[in-house]
């Protein structure tokens, strides 16, 4: 064998495996890559990627929604992946000759989707396990037996004047409620995260509200004192005893772990029923 054909077949060697450079501009895009089981590919993350445990060692590069980009081209990564929030960051960093992957994370099938989409670009082979999770977490949830509204609160607060946001119709939360059975409160299909103050609430009068508290990120909250000022909103939900406080750090992450909301929030609905 020439010494040029020996050298041919070590550079393809090592060109098969040679590792990408990784960098996630999101939490949620940070755990689908653990799942995938190509953890050890990422360089950087953004702020918030908590987990896995291993994913608050790695370097960040910014915020989810405002990423840095000196910070990133510092990494010298082969692959940076973000969401439509960082459309801005991506098409500058193609001006860099850098390779992007932009995903769509909003609905139950579009996180399904991108996932099989980002398995492909990292070459991970086991997209359909977390993707069958998520699709057996919808069939054995339970579901409710009696059909209500129910309004789904990010975030727990005292003042309920304003700026109480909810879940919307083009996001997760909303397939969630009605894989469940139920319909959400808010109809209108014109933002995915509108922004309601208690008159609002009111008008819509949901049957049950339940309030996603994160005490990792809400900490300083009086959470007895915030649940009073929500019962005493006139709405069936107050009336019937119906508001519920969810505290789980998965909850807001459109993730493989989904999975995991799904079966929380579908049994925190069936205890309506009850």
């Amino acid at each position: 064998m020439s010494i040029k054909t020996i050298f041919l077949l070590l550079f393809f060697i090592l060109t098969l495996e040679a590792k990408e450079r990784i960098i996630s501009l999101s939490p949620s895009i940070t755990e689908i890559v653990y799942a995938l089981e190509k953890g050890d590919e990422l360089v950087a993350t953004s702020s918030y990627s908590l987990y896995p445990e291993q994913a608050k060692k790695l370097p960040v590069v910014g915020s989810y929604t405002n990423p840095n980009i000196e910070k990133i081209l510092a990494k010298n990564p082969t692959l940076v992946i973000g969401q439509e929030f960082n459309d801005k960051t991506l098409t500058q960093l193609k001006r860099f000759k850098i390779k992007t992957l932009k995903l769509n994370l909003k609905t139950i099938n579009s996180i399904k989707k991108s996932i099989h989409i980002l398995a492909k670009e990292i070459n991970s082979n086991i997209s359909n396990k977390l993707t069958n999770n998520i699709t057996n977490a919808i069939k054995n949830a339970p579901k409710s037996k009696k059909p209500h509204s129910v309004m789904i609160v990010y975030g727990l607060h005292v003042d309920l004047r304003n700026g109480i946001y909810i879940a919307g119709q083009d996001v997760f939360f909303n397939d969630i409620i009605n894989e469940c059975k139920n319909t959400n409160a808010y109809t209108d299909n014109t933002t995915a995260q509108p922004v309601l103050n208690y008159e609002n609430v009111i008008a819509l009068n949901p049957d049950q509200i339940i309030i996603l508290h994160s005490h990792a990120t809400e900490s300083s909250i009086d959470v007895h004192k915030a649940l009073n000022a929500w019962y005493a909103l006139p709405t069936t939900a107050s009336k019937t005893k119906n508001i519920h406080i969810v505290d789980e750090d998965y909850l807001h992450i459109p993730s493989h772990r989904v999975a995991l909301t799904i079966e929380k929030l579908c049994g925190v609905m069936n205890d309506w029923d009850k």
